[in-house]
């Protein structure tokens, strides 16, 4: 799965990378963490609430990170819905709606997955080879509370990220992995014009491993609450008997 990373490049290189409307106001951050207010990229021309868009370039909007779906009648579903597995989610309910019409790029410097030892997880931090920014795929949804009682309840846009089978560099950490896109490939994936699944399957697959490196880091990325530049710190694997399950001490791994 995919329940923690980071985005801590220079606006201005996500601007370039993503043709991006205008330079976002973004703060760097370490430790993403589900059900917070993030960056993601979408189509030239979506419109958010209070927002007719920009018709030429890519808009950066900040949504709630765990999809709600359009008919939930509760927004707490969300946070069960941080991933949706590229396998199935044509079909699913939940996400077949959004996988033909409302795609995204979900942009990110590092992912952290905990590979699971015989005394709890070890934490290990994931990222490109050349340092360069990245994105996940992800979907968005727009949920509209319905209802009198609901009345006053604000529109929430929401999103999840999609995950695959690992690659040969995840395979020894964890079973799954974000899905993500290659760069001469984000036009395609946001193109609205583009709504059969199957025309999209060749870009939910695993990354070439030879892309990316691994390396151990410290606990300290178990909690939410930590969010600065030591938490990508290259750290001692931890023993067997000393290793912490972070599902004790954050929001969700």
């Amino acid at each position: 799965m995919c329940g923690r990373y980071a985005l801590m490049s220079d606006p201005e290189l996500l601007v370039e990378l993503f043709a991006l409307a205008g330079l976002p106001r973004l703060k760097p951050r370490y430790n993403i963490a589900p059900t917070q207010q993030v960056p993601v990229v979408r189509a030239p021309g979506t419109a958010g609430e209070g927002d007719a868009g920009d018709e030429s370039r890519r808009r950066l909007d900040f949504l709630h990170w765990g999809l709600i779906p359009s008919w939930a009648k509760d927004p707490a579903i969300g946070a069960r819905m941080i991933n949706a597995r590229s396998e199935t989610a044509a079909e699913k309910p939940a996400f077949r709606s959004a996988l033909r019409r409302r795609r995204c790029l979900v942009p990110a410097d590092a992912f952290y997955e905990w590979q699971k030892r015989a005394g709890g997880k070890q934490p290990y931090c994931i990222r490109m080879r050349d340092g360069r920014p990245f994105a996940f795929a992800g979907l968005w949804e727009r949920w509209v509370p319905r209802g009198e009682k609901d009345e006053e309840i604000e529109p929430i846009e929401s999103f999840t990220i999609l995950t695959t089978t690992p690659n040969a560099l995840m395979k020894s950490i964890h079973d799954r992995m974000p899905v993500i896109i290659p760069r001469e490939a984000y036009d395609r994936w946001l193109d609205e014009e583009i709504q059969d699944p199957a025309k999209l399957r060749d870009l939910l697959k695993p990354i070439s491993g030879g892309l990316m490196e691994a390396f151990p880091i410290s606990r300290r990325i178990n909690s939410p609450r930590n969010d600065d530049a030591a938490c990508l710190e290259p750290a001692e694997e931890v023993a067997d008997d000393d290793a912490d399950d972070p599902d004790s001490a954050s929001l969700f791994t």
